[in-house]
């Protein structure tokens, strides 16, 4: 987009946010006449200051209407709002009077509204009288929340982002910036560049994108966050760097934390050796530690999803508070959150362990307070059940009735094939989604249509507190509703309908923000008084804002405890004694590796959204298995050959990629594959169900596992106008491109069955002659499907996973009709005279590949990642592909020198 584009954007355009992950990045959404819209980033929002990742970037391409949810639908057939929500009340109402309310529960998500989660706590907690509402929030925040309120009192996160370029250390825990929240990492890269002396430790068992920044990388054992944070905290004790005036003000139960950390990391070398890092380099992240006074601590997935999260979040809290560095400028510990209002849902108590407003439960003033503010006449007075004891419930027949919004836990969730068992056993599956077809969608009784995110109006909370308005700018398509309204309309059938009698998303907020205020007089964090009583105009234009927005406008504040006052019932911040413990299950003679999940860069969750986006398929098609080369080795695994992946839970299958940089005796796959886009790649599946006994968030960093080769005879891919049903395929991965979609394939049967069979699937589904070429004594078959002269679909089997590039097929694709030369390419598996190849996709916004990278850096003898970006504009927009780009700069003279 030129400066002119995007200055007409801009003026046309709608303020929203980015509903990806916590960043929460302004958006401005200009609507076109197709019920679409341009996007570009919102220049004024402190969050992301215009820029956007990759993702946020290609969220025009996601707004089709294909795949939606647009009526109410009740055991697969189409009915109406009103016999839909009847059954929903009907249900519940059923299943309480016989069984009472803890039968029935919620499972919510980071992805709704702040709105949406308000009323659905209330109903649940307050009217229905069960605290059996949990969030996918659990998943990947709540030990974060756990190691808040043991230091804190509170769920408070201290600082802001101004403090990442504020900072003289940043240290990077469990969390691959640069390709899960992008655009604080750009941020980071941007202050190095304009400071060169912030220091940047990333503290990750693997080696990411994030190290790309990097002055040090400590690539620990899987698990020993805590010995190595025990060892910090010995380490600035032994070397006169406690702040000892804070800690005897403003703090409690320093010598029982400082005890537990020197008997169990006292010395430099066993650390080291506990965590399996050099020595030199753990004194060397201890002394820049003690020495830097601005520090601040950013940790993610890979410290909250663990057996022990709780105690790695205070393992770091440990250490900041022994120097006092919190809630000033450029120094603090900082949770960056999955999703897009997980803090949201953190602030009106969706979790089933908290109330509303940051109250609790275990403070019956609080449990009350929120009863009489409600006017709740069954208002639940202890923790409901957590995500994976709650599935557990449902299975064991203890929850007969449960409603799942927005979220896809029969993907998302470890040991995802036991969550499917319990779904099918429920009495009633209630799922309000946007998407027709999803893994639990499947499941229901009764499918609920909700509004997507162009459609939604409300407000959402970043990582840094920051409040911001989602602003709809598409209409409503179909039947499809706001996920507060179904709710409210289901209260009043329950007979609360003067408690839910709600017009809008500002009544809602309201609300919300007046209970916040409630009898807070300061003593608790989160309060939004200040706008309790904004009307619909004041909502309707409500910039940013960053929590607390007291009624007194003295009382705002940007960060917190830098006065030493904390929300515990002593005022005081609490230090809390760990004590290292390794992961849950061992890898063992039967399962000798350990698997580690995550994201990739250009997928989101479940891929509900981002499977829309073409150009966000092009960077990772398929899902991978990076394994050590040495592992591979011992498990006779091969570069590009696909593999079996088995654990005690569950087994998924992926294309194995060799991976140098990859921790020996550790695996990782990405979790984003579900069966709406892969046959057998739902890695959750294959995940143990361990969770931390405080947050009870699972351990999706460390499933022992078994890796084998899957035996495959034949390997291939398809390409298609429209989607062909392929049954019975034994490894099959769909995605979306430019006009077609592509299906990696690969099968155990003989290869002549597998042609017939593709070939038949592909000519059901679009008309046309077949031109093809068969070696049956090998096994290699080609083929083109041709309507008019146009190329409907093409498909290509081999013995070997060496099969001809797709990036050239794709041209012919967009060709109105095939020369002779074109389909002699075609059948020959060459691309034609004057084709270059591009290899595989590293900048996705402007879809250039590695090996048309590769290649201008060898005729122009580029040398830095900015004369690439002046030559093919990659890495010029959201900056995601940067690190990769800098590898070929690396790799590509090297290669020349040997």
């Amino acid at each position: 987009m030129d400066g002119t584009d995007a200055a007409s954007t801009r003026q046309a355009a709608i303020r929203t946010t980015c509903p990806y992950c916590g960043v929460g990045c302004g958006i401005l959404a200009a609507p076109d006449r197709q019920d679409g819209a341009t996007i570009v980033g919102d220049p004024d929002h402190p969050a992301n200051r215009g820029r956007l990742c990759s993702k946020g970037a290609a969220l025009g391409e996601t707004l089709s209407l294909d795949g939606r949810l647009l009526h109410p639908e009740m055991h697969g057939r189409r009915t109406d709002w009103h016999t839909a929500l009847q059954a929903v009340a009907d249900g519940f109402q059923r299943i309480v009077a016989t069984h009472g309310p803890d039968a029935v529960a919620f499972y919510v998500s980071g992805q709704l509204l702040t709105e949406d989660y308000y009323v659905a706590n209330k109903l649940i907690k307050g009217f229905i009288g069960t605290a059996n509402i949990d969030t996918n929030s659990r998943l990947c925040m709540a030990s974060s929340v756990a190691g808040h309120r043991r230091a804190f009192g509170s769920d408070t996160v201290p600082g802001t982002y101004e403090d990442l370029e504020q900072a003289d250390l940043i240290v990077l825990v469990g969390a691959n910036l640069a390709w899960c929240h992008p655009v604080l990492y750009q941020r980071i890269a941007a202050a190095k560049a304009q400071r060169p002396g912030l220091r940047v430790v990333v503290v990750d068992p693997r080696s990411t994108a994030t190290c790309d920044t990097a002055d040090l990388h400590l690539p620990l054992r899987p698990g020993s966050d805590v010995l190595l944070f025990n060892g910090v905290l010995a380490a600035l004790a032994r070397d006169g760097r406690v702040d000892r005036a804070f800690v005897a003000v403003a703090t409690e139960n320093f010598e029982a934390a400082l005890s537990a950390a020197v008997v169990t990391a006292g010395d430099v070398a066993a650390v080291a050796a506990g965590c399996d890092l050099d020595t030199g380099d753990v004194a060397r992240f201890f002394a820049l530690f003690a020495a830097t006074e601005r520090v601040v601590t950013v940790y993610s997935q890979g410290v909250n999803q663990s057996s022990c999260g709780t105690d790695k979040v205070n393992a770091i809290i440990n250490c900041h508070l022994a120097t006092g560095r919190i809630g000033r400028p450029g120094m603090g510990p900082f949770s960056v959150t999955g999703q897009p209002n997980a803090m949201g849902g953190r602030e009106v108590g969706a979790l089933a362990n908290q109330l509303a407003a940051h109250m609790d439960f275990d403070r019956p003033d609080d449990v009350d307070r929120v009863g009489r503010f409600w006017r709740a006449p069954h208002i639940a007075t202890r923790p409901g059940l957590k995500a994976v004891d709650l599935f557990h419930a449902v299975e064991a027949g203890r929850i007969r009735a449960l409603w799942i919004m927005a979220t896809n836990p029969v993907v998302s969730m470890p040991e995802a094939d036991q969550v499917r068992r319990a779904l099918h056993r429920c009495d009633l599956v209630v799922v309000s989604d946007c998407m027709r077809t999803t893994d639990t969608a499947g499941l229901a009784h009764i499918l609920l249509p909700a509004l997507a995110w162009g459609e939604k109006d409300g407000t959402v909370t970043n990582s840094e507190r920051c409040i911001s308005r989602q602003r709809s700018f598409l209409s409503a398509p179909g039947e499809a509703r706001p996920d507060w309204w179904m709710l409210a309309e289901t209260a009043k059938r329950l007979g609360f309908g003067e408690a839910f009698a709600y017009r809008s998303p500002a009544d809602i907020f309201r609300e919300h923000a007046a209970l916040s205020a409630f009898e807070n007089d300061g003593r608790r964090d989160f309060d939004l008084g200040g706008l309790a009583t904004i009307d619909d105009a004041a909502f309707d234009a409500l910039a940013p804002v960053m929590w607390p927005v007291p009624v007194d406008p003295a009382g705002a504040r940007a960060r917190f405890f830098a006065d030493g006052r904390f929300y515990t019932a002593n005022h005081r911040g609490r230090f809390v004694p760990v004590r290292p413990r390794p992961p849950a299950n061992a890898p063992d003679g039967q399962f000798p590796l350990a698997l580690n999940t995550g994201r990739t860069r250009d997928q989101w969750h479940t891929m509900t959204r981002t499977g829309k986006s073409p150009r966000l398929s092009l960077h990772a098609p398929e899902p991978l298995l990076d394994i050590h080369p040495a592992d591979a080795a011992a498990g006779g695994l091969a570069d590009g050959a696909l593999a079996r992946l088995r654990s005690r839970w569950g087994e998924a299958l992926a294309r194995v990629r060799l991976s140098p940089e990859q921790r020996r005796g550790v695996a990782f796959m990405p979790m984003h594959w579900n069966d709406q886009f892969a046959g057998a790649a739902r890695v959750n599946a294959v995940i143990n169900p361990v969770v931390d006994p405080i947050s009870g968030q699972p351990e999706f960093k460390h499933t022992p596992i078994r890796v084998t080769p899957f035996a495959a005879r034949w390997y291939g891919f398809a390409l298609a106008r429209r989607r062909p049903e392929l049954d019975g395929i034994g490894y099959w991965v769909a995605s979306l491109s430019d006009g077609f979609w592509r299906h990696d394939l690969a099968g155990e049967e003989p290869p002549a069955d597998a042609w017939r069979t593709l070939r038949a699937a592909l000519h059901r589904a679009g008309a046309g002659e077949w031109a093809q070429y068969r070696d049956a004594t090998i096994g290699r078959y080609r083929g083109a499907l041709v309507c008019r002269g146009r190329l409907e679909a093409c498909l290509f089997v081999g013995p070997t996973p060496n099969l001809p590039p797709i990036d050239w097929l794709a041209g012919l694709f967009r060709a109105k009709s095939l020369s002779d030369e074109q389909r002699a390419a075609l059948l020959a598996g060459q691309s034609g005279v004057g084709t270059v190849a591009a290899g595989p996709v590293v900048c996705a916004c402007f879809g250039v590949g590695r090996l048309t990278i590769r290649a201008a850096i060898t005729q122009h003898g580029l040398t830095t990642t900015a004369a690439v970006g002046a030559a093919l504009q990659a890495g010029t927009n959201c900056g995601s592909c940067l690190p990769e780009i800098r590898a070929l700069l690396a790799a590509v003279p090297a290669e020349a020198a040997d």
